[in-house]
């Protein structure tokens, strides 16, 4: 199955095995909703405090059709108009997407005009671009004088001539000043009808409805927002509107204007919802860099992964800009590398070396979605197939696949609380990421759809039982028999079963120990070491808690991870009943304990 395409009609369903204790979490770090630099509380919620408007744009003729310029203002009154009282800034970044100047001491900027361009500007930290009623960042505006090309989800109206002048207001800012920041980023939402949407509402966007800690950075949304129907983007923007905070989005590859002449218009639609294709923007000391990566046409019906020298130039331009000890934040839809596509041509970016250029010497993170599956690759991590395929011997900063707020395309046996369980093919479950950051040090976090911080393990046994029915059915995915009494073994069986912990954001450095009946703890073995090798993959190196869902309900295979930690079995076992405790320690020193409670028989 190529996962990238089309959504599978499979229904995959995930069920934790066994007995789960609550988790013992180390320290979080503290919601930036509830303070402000210096600990300065911050008292208003964001429904009375959102800054809403919207770019200024003044009509008129332009004396220079070739040159565009405009003002950054401190919006002071929140009207979207610069008022006699209200002062330019300077030093803030605009661009028309090839083009980067900043303002000079009155906050005006000048700008090359062509058709088809973008200008937006990139917001600077202590200060907070205008939202709409659907919380949707206002930052840019659009030069397409005749519109788009006839296309079938009708792309960008008409602009007409160059205005007179593109103002761009900001308000004051102390959520995005603090050196504290919580970044959110979701990963393919990727609705396929109102269902889906639904969904969607009452899964992921039902939880950010309930968190306040992400109001300065805001939300991001790396690609894939809808399933190719675009008259969908409605939908997310009302989705949107349940957000307490800023929502940026970036197209994918199921956004394409699939019947665009060209590249030029193949995101038009998208634009015309959600703005710039690329661009940037600033909370604390991060800086994140938001990147178009899906290069439309490659043939008649086919999409790679690669940034034009438009972008590229951009790219060089806009981090040259940013002071020295700032983190980048470096966000796309296609992930620059990744686990689950290593030996891929076309879904990692083939600029990956150009970009990590770009990025020398800088404190950099990385974000990708698109692959439904949720990876935590640490600098030093190696694969074959970058090897083979790029010339990447080993990452220099840190790659995250976010994994995707629809799972596995909202596949799986439907959950009281009114979505499916889409578990992913890496075993994952759906969920949103979280980039902690204070100053430039990141802690990400993960959290499980539906749950809080404290759920990041799957905990499940990898007996020759197990395998056995994996080998008689991995060829009727959906049509499985279920495989019996997951959690029994006999006593037989217990020199080959590993007790197996897919730790969904564990990486290289995490450690994974388990403790049976409360004797000494063993270490468990990961099963992909990141150390030059290429993907282990079949029964012995799947997660079988997942698997034995998915074999049976359909959907993806998750018969490899780069997540996964396993421990064999002590063969002296007695009959009986026994309780495993499992501790998982993260990069970060962070530890995660669950139990699993599992029979051994004659």
């Amino acid at each position: 199955m190529n996962p990238n395409h089309h959504p599978p009609t499979l229904r995959p369903a995930r069920i934790i095995a066994g007995t789960v204790a609550l988790a013992t979490v180390g320290a979080l770090l503290t919601p930036a909703a509830s303070a402000a630099p210096g600990g300065t509380p911050v008292d208003a919620d964001w429904e009375t405090s959102a800054y809403r408007g919207s770019v200024d744009i003044v009509k008129g003729t332009d004396e220079n059709p070739d040159l565009l310029d405009g003002t950054v203002f401190n919006d002071k009154n929140r009207n979207s108009k610069q008022d006699t009282n209200e002062p330019g800034i300077t030093g803030v970044t605009v661009s028309n997407g090839r083009d980067v100047v900043t303002t000079d001491e009155k906050g005006r900027y000048q700008l090359p005009a062509f058709e088809n361009m973008t200008v937006f500007v990139t917001q600077p930290r202590g200060y907070q671009v205008p939202v709409d009623q659907d919380n949707v960042a206002q930052f840019y505006y659009h030069h397409l004088p005749q519109g788009s090309p006839e296309l079938k989800f009708r792309g960008i109206a008409p602009t007409g001539a160059l205005p007179d002048a593109v103002n761009f207001p900001l308000a004051q800012s102390k959520l995005t000043q603090s050196p504290e920041q919580h970044c959110l980023i979701g990963g393919d939402v990727q609705t396929y009808d109102q269902r889906q949407v639904e969904y969607a509402r009452a899964g992921a966007f039902a939880d950010l409805a309930n968190r306040d800690d992400y109001m300065g950075c805001g939300a991001l949304f790396i690609g894939d927002v809808v399933g190719d129907d675009l008259d969908l983007y409605e939908q997310t923007r009302e989705l949107a509107g349940m957000l307490n905070g800023p929502a940026r989005f970036l197209p994918g590859n199921h956004d394409l204007d699939f019947d665009a002449p060209n590249s030029e218009h193949a995101f038009d639609s998208f634009r015309a919802q959600f703005g710039p294709e690329y661009y940037s923007y600033d909370a604390g000391k991060a800086h994140v860099v938001a990147l178009s990566n899906v290069e439309y046409p490659l043939s008649r019906n086919g999409y790679n992964g690669a940034l034009d020298e438009r972008q590229l130039e951009w790219l060089r331009q806009d981090i040259a800009a940013v002071p020295e000890g700032k983190l980048i934040v470096l966000a796309g839809h296609i992930p620059l590398l990744d686990f689950a596509d290593q030996g891929s041509t076309t879904h990692q970016i083939d600029q990956v070396k150009e970009i990590y250029q770009i990025l020398e010497g800088r404190e950099a993170i990385t974000l990708g979605g698109h692959t439904h599956s949720i990876e935590n690759m640490r600098a030093g991590d190696s694969l074959k197939g970058w090897q083979d395929v790029f010339g990447v011997n080993g990452l220099p900063f840190t790659h995250i696949t976010a994994g995707a707020i629809s799972g596995d395309w909202y596949s799986g046996r439907m959950l009281e609380q009114g979505y499916p369980t889409a578990i992913q093919r890496d075993g994952g479950v759906p969920g949103v990421l979280t980039l902690d950051i204070r100053n430039t040090e990141v802690t990400e976090r993960f959290t499980v759809r539906g749950k809080d911080n404290s759920e990041q393990l799957a905990l499940g046994l990898n007996s020759p039982r197990y395998r056995d029915w994996y080998a008689d059915n991995v060829g009727n995915k959906g049509s499985a028999p279920e495989f019996g009494d997951p959690l029994t073994v006999t006593k037989g069986e217990l020199s080959g079963t590993w007790l197996t912990t897919n730790f969904w954001m564990g990486s290289t450095g995490a450690e994974v120990k388990v403790a049976i009946d409360g004797a000494a703890a063993g270490t468990a073995e990961r099963t992909q070491q990141m150390n030059g090798e290429a993907p282990h993959v079949g029964a012995e190196w799947s997660d079988p808690v997942a698997v034995q869902e998915q074999l049976v309900h359909g959907g993806s295979l998750a018969d490899r991870s780069m997540h996964l930690w396993r421990l064999r079995l002590p063969s002296d076992l007695a009959v009986g009943e026994h309780t495993a405790e499992v501790t998982a320690t993260d990069v970060h020193g962070r530890e995660f304990t669950e139990s699993l409670t599992f029979e051994v028989t004659e």
